[in-house]
């Protein structure tokens, strides 16, 4: 392992559980995948090759940004969020539907899909990072300050609304997250949310009061899924089914689990490699194995924070938290659903869900932590060989 490593700069730990996590995603996807084939044909074996060529994308590119000059991401972070806007618009108006939301842009000639918000959460973290560190002296000052940080939040969030709810929620609380991170004053917090859920109100009212105009095509669907969830003793077990499967499959799996490919419920879960990802996880591989999942995400979301707290660059700072906090928040979600907690989402593991884009910008998130902490390294090299020099000259 150490021979490889040395290619691989940066936190050792993490390259470890993100490898690890990658090279089993290989092995349950192969497993969950009958529902798929059931509904879109095909043969497991066809998905497992689909998901390798993410796996060999994404990893490609989390090697090629760890090796890249940390200075370069604080660069193209304007550019970055300027172009996710661009590519969610033209989502919302090209995008290819998948289960009835348009989330995907599909890539020519070669088949496969991108779904917009995946690169945009990651482009607003860091765009927000850079705009904390530019105008951290002026949060006390609603124009000078506070306006530009939150204008970007609304917009991008604005754009995820109309088809994802749930993504535009999280990002939106990840965001708010960051600011408190950033020092923005209490006070402005808590105003700055009441203006983001008023603004929410209004597109649903606009949206109940004109629903000719269809702006949020997705609405009935997140107040079925909600009441599902409120009140699931008056609920049609059919349309609750997904829920139901995801918690049954959990109870299934008892300490050690079915075995890998023995999961039952699987089969009755339209989204058991992806949203519904834990349950599956959980019925196969048990409550003993779900416990080592949770420790390895908490271990890498404690490892970023090292790289964080140890970094010089408060713009570096910002990022690997705002990353750090999305990765764990996301894996979070998934679990929360899948064990009944939240109502059903679309929010997928990272790392070992099926799935091309989420995959991929979830490794050029840690590509961009390991490129930072490359740079610490340098830097601790850089002095250790000039405290060096100073002694001999001494």
């Amino acid at each position: 392992m150490r021979e490889y490593l040395k290619y691989l700069k940066g936190d050792p730990v993490i390259w470890i559980i993100t490898i690890l996590l990658m090279a089993f995603s290989l092995v349950t996807v192969y497993s969950f995948v009958p529902i798929l084939v059931k509904i879109e044909g095909g043969s497991p074996l066809q998905y497992l090759g689909k998901h390798l060529l993410y796996v060999i994308i994404a990893f490609s590119a989390m090697f090629f940004i760890h090796r890249a000059d940390a200075k370069y991401i604080g660069q193209l972070a304007k550019f970055s969020y300027y172009l996710a806007i661009l590519i969610l618009l033209f989502t919302m108006f090209f995008g290819t539907q998948v289960n009835d939301a348009g989330r995907w842009i599909k890539i020519p000639f070669i088949g496969l899909t991108f779904q917009s918000s995946d690169f945009a959460k990651l482009a607003l973290i860091v765009y927000l990072s850079r705009l904390l560190v530019k105008k951290k002296d002026k949060f006390n000052d609603w124009k000078e300050g506070i306006f530009p940080v939150l204008l970007p939040i609304i917009v991008i969030c604005f754009l995820i609304l109309k088809d994802n709810f749930s993504t535009a929620a999280m990002l939106f609380m990840l965001s708010f997250t960051m600011l408190f991170i950033g020092r923005v004053p209490i006070l402005k917090l808590f105003t700055m949310m009441g203006v983001g859920v008023a603004l929410v109100v209004l597109v649903i009212s606009i949206h109940k009061a004109t629903p000719q105009l269809n702006i949020l095509p997705r609405y009935d669907t997140w107040v079925s899924r909600y009441n599902s969830k409120m009140d699931e003793t008056s609920v049609d077990l059919i349309k609750n089914a997904q829920a139901n499967n995801a918690k049954l499959a959990i109870h299934n799996g008892s300490f050690l689990g079915q075995g890998v490919g023995d999961g039952k419920l699987k089969e009755f879960l339209p989204e058991a490699y992806a949203d519904f990802y834990y349950s599956s996880f959980v019925e196969e591989f048990g409550l003993v194995s779900a416990v080592f999942l949770i420790l390895m995400y908490m271990i890498l979301l404690l490892r970023i924070i090292r790289i964080a707290l140890k970094t010089d660059d408060l713009f570096q700072t910002y990022v690997c938290m705002g990353i750090g906090i999305h990765l764990l928040i996301q894996a979070s979600i998934n679990m929360l659903v899948c064990t009944g907690v939240f109502p059903v989402t679309g929010q997928n593991m990272p790392f070992l869900a099926m799935g091309g884009s989420a995959l991929i910008m979830a490794c050029v998130s840690i590509g961009i932590v390991q490129s930072f902490a490359y740079q610490l390294q340098k830097r601790k090299i850089s002095g250790s060989e000039t405290n060096f020099q100073s002694s001999s000259e001494s």
